[in-house]
């Protein structure tokens, strides 16, 4: 299924970044890279979605 989402990136002060994604409480991650912020605030938002169909 793919889906489509918005998130907030910030630069944290010790250098990573950080998202959260707009309209899924409590989906936040943080990482090194872009890509990996990506791939990880993906995964955050999936396993709100499976959480909330439980």
């Amino acid at each position: 299924m793919n889906m489509a989402f918005n998130f907030i990136i910030e630069h944290g002060q010790d250098g990573y970044l950080i998202a959260e994604a707009s309209g899924f409480p409590g989906c936040r991650t943080q990482a090194k890279s872009y890509d990996e912020l990506v791939k990880r605030i993906k995964e955050a938002v999936s396993l709100y979605l499976k959480c909330q169909k439980s």
